[in-house]
């Protein structure tokens, strides 16, 4: 079976990585990789190859960077590959209609996604860190056969897992792509070998939405609950970052753990209720959150105990999340 691999960051590398160790003793090629173009990165902002370039590159595969696939010339280059199948995780260009058809022209096995989320709940974008953001207690990987509409395809295969009271995105992330690796090898073997799988259509109920995350969702609100707040940090890290202001300075918080504190009457949201060792503890909406992780504008990540034992650290009264004027 000749593989067309789509995909851009270390989610999709890691299926990548499992297709070309399955190889052929599983009856598996993998003849070309599609990636995102080159992106400026890192603080010197140099032109930087993606997780699957580099990858696919050590492997000697070909890499193709077209910045769209709209163009009858990518899509004729595409064509020209003769592929059996495409396999696409986290690739980042949109696959119109015309190179959904590409490989269903060779051998029928069309646009196999790897998708992050149990579907058809958390069709989109940002399918992990919204699953932590509304305190799912699940998640898992669909493979899933692409079609025009956002991640509403039949599902070959779904594996379930559970989601940790304390995982973060980047944890539950790392999961999730080796069972998304798992998955893609199970069922292009099967294929290879000649099996049919049955597909399922998704359910028309529980369908939900995972946008894109922007910069603006990472800041704190400390009139929610503990428990909100405390899913924010987990789910924004370790991308964008969970922060509230300090001082006047942006203060982001990488750690926290809820603590059976009721939040001290009269106290204001964001209000420091306690500052010494290793507590750190912010009044929330009826409840108060410890934060465990901390980093200062141009600091380095630190324990919140570490930032309490150096200057001018948080002192009780003060209120996280106000402007200083």
């Amino acid at each position: 079976m000749k593989i067309i691999f789509a995909g851009t960051p270390e989610f999709a590398a890691t299926a990548l990585r499992a297709l070309l160790h399955a190889g052929p003793d599983a009856g598996l090629q993998v003849i070309a990789a599609y990636t995102q173009p080159d992106r400026p990165a890192g603080r010197g902002m140099k032109l930087t190859a993606s997780a699957v370039k580099v990858l696919a590159a050590s492997r000697g595969i070909p890499v193709f960077q077209p910045p769209t696939l709209k163009t009858p010339e990518a899509q004729a280059e595409m064509a020209a590959l003769g592929a059996d199948v495409m396999v696409v995780a986290a690739y980042g260009l949109i696959l119109p209609q015309a190179v959904l058809d590409i490989p269903h022209k060779v051998a029928g096995f069309g646009c196999l996604n790897i998708h992050a989320s149990l579907l058809p709940r958390w069709r989109g974008a940002a399918p992990i860190h919204r699953a932590i953001l509304a305190g799912d207690k699940e998640s898992g990987v669909a493979i899933m056969q692409m079609e025009a509409g956002l991640d509403t395809g039949p599902v070959l295969l779904e594996t379930f897992t559970a989601i940790g009271a304390r995982e973060t995105t980047g944890q539950l992330h790392d999961r999730l792509a080796t069972l998304g690796a798992e998955a893609i090898v199970h069922v292009l073997t099967r294929l290879a070998r000649g099996h049919e799988l049955a597909s399922a259509a998704q359910s028309s109920l529980g369908i939900t939405y995972a946008h894109k995350i922007t910069p603006d969702e990472a800041e704190l609100n400390w009139s929610t609950s503990a428990v909100e707040i405390d899913r924010q940090i987990r789910a924004f890290n370790p991308v964008p970052g969970a922060w509230t202001l300090w001082r006047g300075e942006k203060l982001k918080l990488w750690g926290s753990e809820l603590v059976s504190v009721p939040s001290c009457l009269g106290s204001l949201p964001g209000a420091v209720i306690a500052a010494e060792g290793e507590r750190l503890l912010v009044s929330c909406e009826a409840s108060v959150l410890a934060i465990t992780e901390v980093q200062k504008a141009g600091g380095k990540r630190m324990p919140a105990s570490a930032w309490l034992a150096g200057g001018n650290h948080a002192t009780v009264g003060e209120i996280l999340g106000e402007q200083q004027l």
